[in-house]
């Protein structure tokens, strides 16, 4: 018989769209197994300042398909100091809960690997963030609708970008990932793409679009990760428009908009197995994990390899896009 009786799930750092339909599914498994779930307002802040609720089923019904959290999200540094986490567990104590689902990125992950090892609290996390880039999972809460966000905002640039003949830099989100950029840039047939992971020449892109234009394809688009090494978009597409003052170079930064709006279908799958497996993994006895899907399978991975494991990138898609990108 499991010993916890008491399950909170919070939300912390960046939003994703499909952390509500990861509630949803805490919140249901959780009642569906007899047990009292409570939700924490604010992430980690919310912990250490008591803002935690009692939830029913009537509290997630209509939110699968709405964007952001519904338990809102935030950054603690106070939790980053022991006297934080301590108030943090001495919160969780005052409400009786035995065991936590985290839902967050890198930073979330991390936070609640310090808090188990200083409490020996029970707590287990799920991959939110729109970047992809977390060690243990093939796909993240929010990355598809994210990429497909930005494939529909590139498709409508397509549209002008061909009217007008030009060439566009389009930045999306990625500090240090370039999953995003990557397939968003071989969703919508760019010119190319500049990622973090990887140095991309600009004599090199330079070359393909003269190129192009001599064959008579006088409209681009180039995909650029906001943390790409050579520069963001701003910067590339200064010195393209310097070195090729023939073409007519124009910028978008997609931003936010990347963040929001419902989740996709695969989305909310994905969200509703994880929520449902973070509970059942709780009351087999699991900590210290973060549960992800590799190869459509649940997958657990200790949070320290979580954390400081290196997701593989696939260099095949990128070899993909510049051969199809001709």
């Amino acid at each position: 018989m499991s010993s916890i009786k008491r399950i909170a799930v919070f939300t912390s750092g960046g939003d994703s769209p499909g952390m509500n339909a990861a509630i949803r599914s805490v919140v249901r498994t959780s009642i569906y197994h007899d047990l009292h779930v409570y939700g924490i307002y604010g992430g980690y802040d919310g912990m250490i300042n008591g803002k935690i609720e009692r939830l029913e089923l009537g509290n997630v019904g209509n939110i699968m398909q709405r964007g952001g959290t519904i338990l809102k999200t935030a950054r603690s540094k106070e939790f980053m100091t022991v006297e934080g986490r301590q108030k943090a567990y001495d919160s969780l104590k005052a409400h009786d809960i035995d065991a936590c689902v985290a839902i967050g990125g890198n930073g979330t992950y991390t936070g609640a690997m310090v808090f188990l090892e200083e409490h020996d609290f029970k707590i287990v996390g799920l991959p939110g963030t729109i970047d992809n880039d977390l060690y243990g999972t093939d796909y993240t809460i929010g990355f598809d609708t994210s990429v497909n966000t930005a494939m529909r905002a590139v498709d409508k640039i397509r549209d002008t970008a061909d009217s007008h003949n030009r060439l566009f830099f389009i930045e999306v989100m990625g500090r240090h990932s370039g999953y995003i950029a990557l397939h968003t840039a071989l969703a919508s047939g760019a010119a190319d793409v500049f990622l973090p992971e990887i140095e991309t020449n600009i004599d090199e892109v330079i070359n393909h679009l003269k190129l192009n234009a001599k064959r008579g394809k006088l409209f681009n688009l180039i995909i650029v990760a906001e943390g790409n090494k050579s520069g963001n978009a701003t910067e590339l597409s200064k010195i393209v428009q310097e070195r090729l003052p023939e073409f007519d170079v124009k910028l978008t930064i997609i931003g936010h908009l990347q963040r929001g709006g419902a989740p996709s279908c695969l989305d909310r799958v994905l969200s509703s197995r994880l929520g449902y497996s973070a509970v059942e993994a709780l009351m087999a006895g699991k900590n210290g994990i973060a549960i992800g899907v590799v190869n459509d399978k649940i997958a657990y991975t200790p949070f320290h390899e979580a954390i400081h494991g290196v997701k593989e990138f696939n260099h095949d898609l990128i070899s993909i896009a510049k051969k199809l990108a001709i």
